[in-house]
């Protein structure tokens, strides 16, 4: 258990824990900017950008590590993904883009305001598009229908288009909108507060039904993968899940709003680990296993060494930025 390969994929997940929880909120408050709705919508838009703030695009360097841990530790599997996954990837990188270019110029843009309805609405768009392309690739990985073929990539065109896939990219927004709201109930107070909160609780059921509605889905389309899901770790891993959503929702309903954002993020967490459990110990589940797609032993351990050495400039770095810009929003920017 304990191989350089198994501690590589624990680093991928933990990229893709941290991209879902600090991310996945960016993005939930794209989706939350283009629903703001009732008396108090526009005060709903502005402190969502605020808190989203100066360190939206910080977010992206747990993308960036999973992609490159990928790329150096598994070229195997890497390759694989990223040919037949070629659309839904570029898509998501497309929506990243146009999504950060939207936040820059709604900021830093006029200053007289004309534009901003136009890049708030690109903006929104793009924060909705980004997380349903990701879910739908990260869904269709998991599919058993990559072949590999003397190390070469197959699969049907458009497989990552199905009923599956497309559950597994409202999956991937509705992650995102639930993390959004609850973040904010420690963010902002009095009726807004409220708004958020409400907003938090239908984003939980939302995510619960979607995640329940995606298992009978997966027997028919990934039979292994759904298989697996029904095993000792990922169902652990995914009652967790359900026990931290519902002690989610009581810490709302009882305003403990603090722990509530603890706990939402403890559900997309357990959500993510019964996922990887039930890929586990496959790198592409029933094609290609993790130890078969790693990178040769030196690789793996010039891999950590750097790792350490990344680690120790990029934690400190990362909360001395979250300090920095944490303040009151600017009343003078344009609304």
């Amino acid at each position: 258990m304990g191989t350089l390969e198994n501690l590589a994929g624990g680093a991928v997940f933990l990229g893709l824990v941290m991209y879902a929880v600090f991310g996945g909120a960016d993005f939930g408050g794209g989706i939350w900017t283009a629903l703001a709705s009732g008396p108090r919508a526009r005060q709903q838009r502005d402190s969502l950008f605020h808190a989203i703030g100066p360190v939206w695009e910080t977010n992206h360097v747990w993308l960036i590590f999973v992609v490159v841990t990928l790329f150096t530790c598994f070229p195997t599997g890497f390759s694989a993904l990223f040919t037949v996954l070629l659309v839904p990837i570029v898509v998501a990188l497309i929506g990243i883009n146009f999504r950060g270019a939207a936040f820059a110029f709604r900021h830093f843009g006029s200053q007289r305001g004309e534009h901003i309805p136009f890049v708030a609405g690109i903006f929104a768009i793009s924060s909705i598009l980004t997380p349903f392309a990701l879910g739908m690739a990260v869904t269709a990985s998991v599919t058993g229908k990559i072949i590999l073929v003397g190390g070469q990539a197959h699969a049907a065109p458009w497989f990552w288009l199905s009923p599956f896939t497309l559950v597994g990219g409202l999956v991937g927004m509705a992650v995102c909108a639930y993390l959004a709201p609850i973040y904010m109930t420690v963010r902002t107070t009095g009726e807004l507060q409220g708004d958020f909160r409400l907003r938090g609780m239908i984003a939980a059921w939302t995510l619960g039904i979607l995640t329940t509605a995606e298992v009978p889905v997966a027997m028919m389309e990934a039979p292994v993968f759904a298989g697996r899901l029904m095993g000792s770790e990922a169902a652990l891993c995914v009652s967790l899940a359900v026990i931290f959503g519902i002690t989610t929702q009581i810490l709302l309903w009882r305003r403990r709003f603090l722990w509530a954002q603890v706990c939402a993020a403890g559900t997309v967490a357990m959500t993510l680990a019964g996922f990887a459990a039930a890929v586990f110990p496959d790198f592409l589940v029933g094609q290609l296993a993790l130890a078969a797609a790693a990178a040769p032993h030196a690789t793996l351990v010039a891999y950590f060494i750097i790792l350490v050495v990344g680690t120790v400039i990029l934690v400190p770095s990362l909360l001395f930025l979250y300090l920095t810009f944490r303040g009151e929003p600017d009343t003078e920017l344009p609304r």
